[in-house]
């Protein structure tokens, strides 16, 4: 293994392109200088090495893994049942210390049941939750819950801007992150029961809390992290994702209109290029689960070996950046007691 590094674990088996995406991408994070565990079925992973010609030299392990969490498998269930799983393996390698961070593209649920069941929470948080960047108009806005969380009570959205908060701290470099709530209009008689007392309580905290935060503003990058439901952000995150491509696929019919649109292009083709790298999620390679007592990312279920190789990437910035640990010594200001003074 590459000194000083430790490797991150990577489920062979996770995602729509598996395994062969997937070790396609460690290996190009191997080759970049960043030690993985390809953990799953052991002679299916080195054949799969073998065939894509992986050099014996690259800081790359295999942990065997028999079992495989399927898409449609649910995912308490599955964590039970599947004693033997990839997804549940590599978190025991993080629990254990022979793993710094796990990353996985396979049932995003299993996912997340399996950080709680082997990694536990985080101190005082009571809900773990999926954070993504959306692209913006300034900087790089950070939203969560996108998904582990279809309801929340008050305290979760509070606790959610706290790992926000020290994310973007840690990670973005953000001096003094701003914080919003998302609601339907900036006033403060807007939004649901739940969203005002949560504002309330991020108005008497030390964070740097914004007020409300409408739909339109999302990605314009006037805040900095942007908090609400499970349910709610899961739906922006995709909807995010379809106007990606309906830009992608809006430019290309503009493109081959006419000879004239087309030397525009060849003109513009860096500035193009750039505008759909600053769009592209394979950039980030994943998204992180905050508030458990480890490094965490969930990758795209189609994620292509550039999504996994940016994950890995990812996953060893997040432990460098020692978000958990931030997280687990902040999250006693938020706990519930402290919510209710």
């Amino acid at each position: 293994m590459t000194p000083g590094i430790a490797p991150v674990a990577v489920d062979a088996m996770g995602g729509d392109h598996a395994p062969a995406a997937v070790v396609h991408g460690a290996i190009d994070a191997a080759r970049k200088g960043q030690p993985v565990i390809l953990v799953g079925p052991e002679e299916r992973v080195r054949g799969e090495l073998e065939r894509q010609r992986a050099s014996w030299s690259l800081p790359i392990q295999v942990k065997h893994a028999s079992e495989v969490v399927e898409m449609g498998d649910h995912p308490g269930q599955a964590m039970r049942r599947k004693k033997e799983n990839s997804i549940r393996a590599c978190f025991e390698l993080v629990r254990s210390g022979e793993a710094s961070g796990m990353v996985s593209a396979g049932n995003s649920g299993a996912v997340m049941a399996g950080a709680v069941f082997v990694l536990g929470r985080a101190g005082e948080v009571e809900r773990p939750a999926i954070l993504s960047v959306l692209p913006a108009v300034k900087g790089a806005p950070v939203l969560l819950d996108v998904g582990a969380n279809v309801e929340c009570r008050p305290l979760h959205l509070v606790q959610f801007a706290l790992m926000g908060d020290v994310y973007s701290r840690r990670v973005q470099g953000v001096s003094r992150p701003r914080v919003a709530v998302l609601a339907n209009g900036q006033e403060s008689s807007k939004g649901t029961a739940v969203t005002r007392a949560a504002a309330a309580a991020l108005e008497r905290s030390p964070l740097r809390f914004q007020g409300y935060c409408e739909g339109r503003d999302l990605l314009e990058g006037d805040v900095d992290v942007i908090v609400t439901d499970g349910f709610t952000g899961n739906v922006i995150l995709k909807v995010s994702e379809s106007l990606v491509h309906l830009v992608e696929e809006a430019l290309k019919q503009e493109i081959t209109r006419s000879l004239q649109a087309s030397m525009g292009f060849l003109l513009s083709k860096d500035a193009f290029r750039s505008f759909k790298k600053r769009l592209d999620y394979t950039e980030y390679g994943g998204a992180p689960l905050l508030g458990v007592n480890g490094a965490c990312l969930i990758g795209h279920g189609r994620s292509t070996a550039k999504a996994v190789r940016s994950a890995v990437r990812a996953a060893h910035e997040f432990v460098q950046h020692q978000v958990p640990a931030k997280i687990r010594a902040k999250a006693q200001e938020f706990a519930p007691g402290a919510l209710r003074r």
